[in-house]
């Protein structure tokens, strides 16, 4: 079996600061690299800025500063918040360094090699905004203004030569690739919106502009810059020291596991991006997930109108790890998610403090009382205890299929449930009467021990620091979350030491409205 994971984020693009929607899709693609760890694979880990382009370049101008100044100070704060959301990205690409540079150049001259490459004259509608070119039946006119359907973004009309990638060659290929790899676009739903696309024909792209030079220069001609989106792409592959492909790093990771998305860029993704590796002889990546919006109000978050969640600022107000643990519970992983600040304070009461923190400081409190502030070793399970532990043993490799198949929903279904379950447990078999019967009273703390301990596992690629600090509880550190100790009757040693923590999470006051 391949212990090799490599997922990728968004290659993110520096226009403007960042928003919970990069924030959304950094912490997923970090949940899904922490529990690779976990389950001990080798995990590599992507994440960067996209920072060419005609947008950047007037965004630069716009400010009146030469455009490598104004990404560095952009891509700067996307470093930041991956620092604020605790990611554990093993790189950060930006698409101006030489390493970039190198590999966008390579893959251009492979496309050149294989006879995909030509040079011609472009007529059509572009979207700065977008970065995409987009047919007559992709645009409509509002007010006097055209724009893309899709996007909602003003398209101008342009005429320029440019070289021009052969798209429609690579049709029946796309489409065979999809059939043989039914898993190579997801969710299906987005899967059917590709193979719709490709089968309504698919025409030459223009990949390359003369109309401005903020760019990676096309080899051998220093009048046209290379198409932002195929520059944008070739990330995956620079990050991994293409075209160096004896590289460890390449050798270890590419194809990759999964490229994370957003669904407004699924199409660079699941056509453009493997019609280019196709023409360049390159494997391509195992899966590419079109995840769905982060909306506020049920709408798509945006500055004009004026219905942005800062993520920095709910961090500042709430924590990280609430805000982590809101997202991935409250978004049906594949769908929009529509969020707001009053739900994120119910999710914290009700799912942190109450029933994840709540039962940890219950069960160490009620032991470091009655049990000596050990784990207590004189045990004996009965059926009660053993069908409450076993719902963990049983269902790890289920666990691990949902998570390979990016069912977030189950695997957070199945951590709220086992919370539920374990208060109740904990509640019905009400320790604090079993005092003439200390077997009993040290069974049922043992086993509500256990669970917290398995619960804290699951949780750690959710709520890392809380997690974390809930372990301290019996002294177990980052390196000891192991999956593979809940799939088997590795538990807890009887007679270790119980530490006390403090709450972890703080219940938020609600102000009642008026009637």
């Amino acid at each position: 079996m391949n212990k090799n994971f490599y997922i990728t984020t968004p290659i993110y693009y520096p226009s403007a600061k960042p928003h919970m929607g990069h924030a959304y899709s950094s912490i997923v693609a970090d949940f899904f690299a922490r529990f690779k760890r976990i389950d001990g694979f080798n995990v590599h880990f992507l994440t960067g800025t996209d920072e060419h382009g005609l947008k950047i370049q007037r965004s630069a101008e716009k400010k009146d500063i030469e455009p490598l100044k104004f990404c560095d100070e952009i891509s700067q704060t996307f470093r930041d918040l991956s620092s604020k959301l605790n990611l554990t990205n093993t790189d950060f690409i930006r698409t101006t360094e030489e390493r970039h540079k190198n590999s966008v150049q390579h893959l251009w001259k492979e496309l050149q090699k294989s006879g995909d490459i030509y040079l011609s004259k472009y007529s059509g509608w572009y979207s700065v905004s977008d970065e995409a070119y987009y047919n007559e039946d992709e645009i409509e006119e509002i007010d006097g203004v055209k724009i893309a359907i899709s996007s909602k973004s003003k398209v101008e009309w342009i005429e320029e030569e440019s070289f021009f990638f052969k798209l429609s060659k690579w049709q029946d290929a796309l489409l065979k690739h999809y059939e043989d790899n039914p898993d190579f676009i997801s969710p299906q739903s987005r899967k059917n919106e590709v193979i719709s696309f490709v089968k309504s024909g698919l025409k030459d792209l223009s990949v390359s502009r003369k109309s401005f030079s903020w760019g990676i220069k096309v080899p051998d001609n220093e009048d046209h810059v290379i198409y932002v989106w195929l520059d944008a792409l070739t990330n995956y592959i620079s990050a991994l020291n293409y075209p160096n492909t004896n590289d460890d790093l390449y050798k270890n990771f590419w194809p990759a596991s999964i490229h994370l998305i957003g669904k407004d860029i699924l199409r660079f993704h699941a056509i453009y991006w493997p019609a280019f590796l196709l023409a360049a002889k390159l494997p391509l990546p195992s899966k590419v997930y079109g995840h769905g919006w982060i909306l506020s109000d049920n709408e798509k978050m945006s500055k004009s109108k004026g219905n942005i969640l800062d993520p920095l600022e709910i961090i500042e107000n709430y924590g990280l790890d609430p805000l982590r643990y809101y997202l991935i519970k409250e978004v049906s992983f594949g769908n929009d998610g529509n969020i707001s600040q009053e739900r994120l304070e119910d999710c914290i009461n009700s799912d942190l403090a109450n029933n994840y923190g709540n039962l940890c400081q219950r069960v160490t409190a009620f032991a470091s009382k009655n049990c000596n502030e050990i784990v207590p070793s004189d045990i004996e399970f009965n059926n009660d205890d053993k069908k409450i532990l076993d719902n963990f043993t049983n269902n790890i490799e289920l666990i691990r299929e949902k998570i390979d198949k990016q069912d977030v929903n189950f695997y957070i279904d199945f951590i709220v449930n086992s919370l539920f379950e374990a208060n109740k447990y904990f509640n019905d078999q009400e320790p604090w009467k079993k005092k003439n019967d200390l077997k009993r009273l040290n069974t049922i703390v043992y086993t509500t021990l256990e669970i917290v301990r398995k619960i804290s596992f699951l949780l750690y690629p959710i709520i890392p620091s809380s997690s974390l600090k809930a372990l301290q509880i019996f002294g177990l550190e980052e390196k000891d979350i192991i999956l593979s100790t809940l799939s088997d009757h590795n538990y807890l040693k009887g007679n270790t030491k119980l530490n006390k923590v403090g709450i972890l999470f703080n219940k938020i006051e609600k102000i009642k409205k008026d009637d």
